[in-house]
């Protein structure tokens, strides 16, 4: 157990090493004089504004050229920039139109680093095609991005909004929002699940985009599911396309480049899927007890020392053949095989209300949403491992949650069951949810006992769900991917699907839905993926 404990520990300060000499190498660079304007009012979220001042003076310590200056929202400039929450952060607000409102902490550090490498180097880092877009908006856009620092997918949307109000100072200004440090203002904009993006007051996304689509929302004012580039992007070339960046998809990419395949990781959403949102994972091997997001931060520090990653990238369609043709949101891939590993995603209960509360009040992340709930009263919809550690989760955060399950009997694990008991945490049996009521948000539910045949309503703030996922697979059968009767990627024993070069593992392929299962899936797909490259089945078949 010590030496377990030492070699985490070992592990996790050498990741750090790295990531902060990284930092000095980009940050001492920096050719501009870049200065924060932090605005503070005492005893008013000191919490928040004492984090700022750390964070702040830790980064100028490897950004010379970084300046703070600090101000009350009592003083004349706080008023001169119409700033009246505290702490607000203002960036060269000479040149650029940029506040957070709260501070950079927890995952919202990525974005505060990004913020810094865009306004001191001067450049948003956009793609071509997002440019492209951008031009096309005439008119003044104010964004606001609602994030929480417990979020590991907060980060990508608020620096696809910085790109924006870097590439175009002069229309388009940002308010990045912490729902911990400013609860008020995401009561008021019902933001109870984030990211959420608000454009000019009207929602324009929510979750996480990619940069090109969250560009065209910005300038159509609505979310866009879309983006069909107006011209060719760069062409890769490559022997492997993985499409998905969790455990499955990471393992194949260090497996097959060992194995001597030019291989390329394709993900759109947040790296490592669902284990970046788990709270605490204690059943993966060599870590007694490890943060979901930690773990995935080993694996994606591991795939990138072996195969290029492509984060924040969608993938729009695959043309089978010789070779395999992949198009993107951003760029063309050219192939010979593509392994998915596209995971699986939060079933829902497909009940009135539940997707017009989304967001307001209806959650399938506790990682990402708990912190807003906390003095609050939720359910926690669901019987297995996910429902009872998150609602364990939620308890240990402060907040007030009730189990609802439709059986008599708990799926998870007796571990969790009895640590279930330990804490009080209720649970109702042979319940199910029939109804999510509110008007702006979730204020209750209606409850349905499937043994006594009664309803009733119970008043809740929240309604979390964890009943289980549903395989993603809309990309596979447009590419001629046969699924089973269940909807899960159909495959043989080698991983391989009936559309030749093309192949499954993880959590998309049914089974087990464990990390370390999906894991060795990947490592099995790759090593299948070489031995065919090497020695195609298809001409013995011939």
């Amino acid at each position: 157990m010590v030496e377990n404990t030492q070699e985490q520990e070992r592990m996790n300060r050498e990741m750090l090493d790295q990531v902060q000499a990284y930092l000095v190498e980009i940050l001492k660079e920096i050719p501009r004089e870049l200065p924060i304007i932090l605005l503070t009012q005492p005893l008013k979220n000191d919490l928040f504004c004492d984090g700022a001042r750390k964070v702040i003076r830790g980064i100028r310590q490897l950004a010379p050229k970084i300046t703070l200056r600090e101000y009350d929202l009592g003083h004349k400039m706080a008023k001169q920039w119409q700033a009246d929450v505290s702490p607000t952060l203002l960036f060269d607000p000479d040149h650029y139109n940029i506040r957070w409102l709260g501070a950079p902490l927890g995952e919202e550090t990525l974005t505060f680093i990004e913020l810094i490498k865009m306004i001191g180097y001067g450049k948003s880092g956009i793609s071509e095609d997002s440019r492209m877009v951008l031009q096309k908006i005439d008119g003044p856009r104010h964004i606001k991005v609602f994030v929480s620092p417990t979020c590991p997918y907060c980060p990508q949307q608020a620096v696809n909004a910085l790109k924006a109000a870097v590439e175009r100072p002069e229309l388009i200004s940002l308010e990045i929002i912490d729902i911990q440090a400013n609860p008020g203002l995401a009561d008021q904009y019902s933001a109870q699940s984030v990211p959420q993006t608000f454009a000019d007051e009207i929602l324009i996304a929510m979750g996480a985009q990619t940069e090109e689509l969250f560009m065209l929302s910005l300038q159509k004012m609505e979310q866009q599911s879309v983006f069909i580039p107006e011209s060719d992007t760069a062409e890769v070339e490559v022997d492997l396309v993985i499409v998905g960046g969790g455990p499955a998809g990471l393992t194949a990419g260090i497996y097959s480049t060992r194995s001597g395949l030019k291989t390329a990781i394709i993900e759109r959403a947040a790296l490592g899927g669902q284990v970046a949102t788990t709270p605490v994972v204690e059943n993966y091997p060599g870590f007694t007890q490890v943060g979901g997001k930690a773990l995935v931060d080993i694996m994606v520090s591991h795939a990138l020392e072996y195969t290029q990653i492509y984060p924040g990238e969608e993938v729009m369609e695959i043309q089978p053949g010789d070779p395999i043709v992949v198009h993107t949101s951003r760029r063309r891939f050219t192939t010979r095989a593509v392994l998915l590993a596209t995971g699986a995603t939060h079933r829902q209960l497909n009940v009135p209300g539940e997707a017009r509360l989304s967001g307001k009040g209806v959650s399938y992340c506790s990682t990402c949403d708990g912190p807003l709930f906390k003095g609050k009263k939720v359910i926690m919809v669901g019987g297995g491992n996910s429902a009872v550690t998150e609602a364990l989760h939620l308890h240990h955060m402060g907040v007030e949650v009730t189990l609802v399950h439709r059986r008599d009997a708990l799926r998870a694990q007796e571990y969790l069951t009895k640590n279930l008991s330990a804490n009080n945490i209720p649970v109702l049996y042979h319940t199910e949810i029939r109804e999510i009521l509110g008007t702006k948000r979730v204020e209750e539910v209606m409850l349905y006992d499937n043994q006594t045949k009664k309803t009733s309503k119970m008043k809740v703030d929240g309604v979390f769900v964890a009943v289980g996922y549903q395989p993603v697979v809309e990309l596979a059968q447009k590419c001629g991917v046969e699924v089973t009767p269940e909807g899960y990627i159909k495959r043989d024993s080698r991983h391989r699907t009936n559309v030749r070069g093309i192949y499954s593992a993880g959590d998309v392929e049914g089974g087990y839905k464990q990390i370390v299962t999906a894991a060795g899936q990947g490592s099995e797909a790759a090593i299948s993926i070489f031995e065919d490259l090497i020695n195609p089945y298809w001409k013995k078949e011939k």
